[in-house]
């Protein structure tokens, strides 16, 4: 553990609450893997933190009997679809996220019923659900190498995130139908205006 990792559980909490969490991991072959938007008094008890790829390949190589995922809903489902032999618990099962949340798998498969040849790619930050009624699946890295994979006479739906799949369509040179998802923090977080006043503070 790092010195700032240590300090911050000093502040944040009592060692004895720590202690306890770190022997009930032990005594149960449990990791705590955390997304780095959490909080800081979960930050400081995660074994692991990173963005949501990060933790699905640590949450495939973990050999721990339980994966504890601090992080959203489709996140620990992709924990739980990588590593079979976990049990992964997520502690707040309300936690989702709104772009995962602006697709459902009924909807999907509606929209399938209705053009039974389109190939529907599916960014990875989406519902176990809706991942299987999609015919492949990609990260943001490779988005662009998956649409270049689809032959160039099928038509392409891309689910959830409209952004990531407007700007893989222009990067391969691909005309791209767009579920309407987004992500609201990007989609209507900050205008540069106002990144540019925050860097002049």
């Amino acid at each position: 553990m790092d010195l700032a990792t240590q300090a911050i559980r000093k502040r944040i909490m009592p060692k004895a609450i720590i202690d306890e969490i770190k022997t009930l991991c032990q005594e149960k072959n449990a990791i705590i893997l955390a997304h780095n938007y959490q909080p800081t008094e979960i930050i400081a008890l995660a074994d692991i933190l990173g963005d949501s790829l990060q933790l699905s390949i640590e949450a495939a190589r973990s050999e721990a009997e339980i994966i504890v995922f601090c992080g959203v809903r489709f996140m620990a489902e992709t924990a739980a679809i990588l590593n079979t032999k976990a049990k992964v618990l997520l502690p707040a099962e309300t936690a989702g996220c709104p772009m995962a949340d602006m697709i459902t798998a009924e909807q999907l498969r509606e929209y399938r019923r209705q053009h039974p040849d389109t190939v529907v790619v599916c960014y990875v930050n989406s519902t176990a659900e809706v991942k299987a009624e999609s015919d492949i699946c990609c990260t943001s890295s490779n988005a662009v190498k998956v649409l270049l994979s689809i032959p160039e006479d099928k038509r392409i739906l891309f689910v959830p995130d409209q952004n990531l799949g407007r700007w893989a369509g222009r990067q391969a040179g691909r005309e791209v139908e767009l579920w309407n998802g987004y992500c609201p923090v990007h989609h209507w977080g900050f205008t540069s205006l106002q990144v540019k006043n925050l860097r002049k503070k």
